[in-house]
């Protein structure tokens, strides 16, 4: 079983108790809640009719597609575990791996919080500072060359070490999935949350033991150029369609071959089709 703060283990078995599900399935929601950055979530579990997948006020699907009782209890379990990440500790923070030589850098997936893909924990350098303990256990923490970063939601804050001067951000109502870096100095450190990509410069600065300052206008997210997909052969001259149409559009091929009018054959091919345009 994924490891989980004693928090994590009474939400889950409150979840489990007051739904009906087991707590397996409820941790299996977590797990994909907490990798799809608190606002979307695919996921596998028989209690939950199989394959399926959520997105914070938006879609629910399960594998049973006409289980309306089931897709509201996925949604529901989602959004209190997606509440639950941005407000406590669920998983217990990352072991610090062995100090290694500053030029060394790479990537790890954080077990806690919003952490997202983060660069991997270095210690050793900057003189050996830790955080504030004001701030607590950051739910994610990640470091590059001369600079780390620890995440701690419970408290909104985001705090910076650049050789050995650390900083700390009010991070205000951010869900906080990732980090980059440019070449250069804070001012050049970016994050995504739910408002997209966002300048580490453009948060207030505080004290680590400081209530959260006036409320700021929410930052301009960095603009970034759309990516342009490859074409596909077989969807070359596909028009394009949004999800719910998708699946609005298998529910009224699952109802014709319901009736008959529809083979095994038409069906599976035409519903291949639909999914292959999402």
């Amino acid at each position: 079983m994924h490891p989980l703060t004693p928090h994590g283990q009474s939400v889950v078995a409150d979840i489990s108790n007051r739904y009906g599900v087991s707590q397996d399935a409820v941790i299996t929601l977590l797990i994909a809640v907490n990798n799809g950055g608190g606002t979307q979530a695919q996921f596998s579990h028989p209690e939950l009719g199989g394959m399926g997948q959520w997105s914070s006020g938006g879609m629910t699907m399960v594998g049973d597609m006409f289980n309306n009782g089931l897709k509201y209890t996925v949604s529901n379990i989602c959004g209190e575990l997606s509440s639950q990440l941005a407000q406590s500790q669920m998983f217990p923070p990352a072991p610090q791996p062995q100090y290694r030589p500053a030029s060394s850098q790479s990537q790890s997936q954080s077990s806690g919080g919003y952490g997202g893909t983060s660069f991997s924990m270095q210690g050793g350098y900057g003189g050996g500072s830790s955080w504030p303990s004001e701030l607590g256990s950051p739910s994610s923490t990640g470091s590059q060359n001369n600079l780390r970063y620890a995440v701690f939601p419970h408290v909104r804050r985001l705090a910076i070490d650049v050789n050995g001067q650390i900083t700390v951000y009010d991070i205000g109502d951010h869900q906080i999935g990732g980090f980059s870096q440019q070449q250069g100095g804070d001012q050049s450190i970016t994050f995504t949350s739910q408002y997209g990509t966002v300048r580490v410069a453009d948060l207030p600065v505080v004290s680590p033991g400081s209530s959260s300052p006036a409320p700021q206008p929410t930052p301009e997210p960095v603009q970034q150029p759309t990516p342009q997909p490859a074409p596909q052969p077989a969807q070359a001259n596909a028009p394009s369609m949004s999800s719910d149409e998708v699946f609005s559009l298998i529910e009224k091929l699952a109802d014709l071959h319901a009736k008959g009018i529809l083979s095994d054959a038409d069906y599976e091919a035409k519903k291949a089709e639909l999914l292959a345009r999402l």
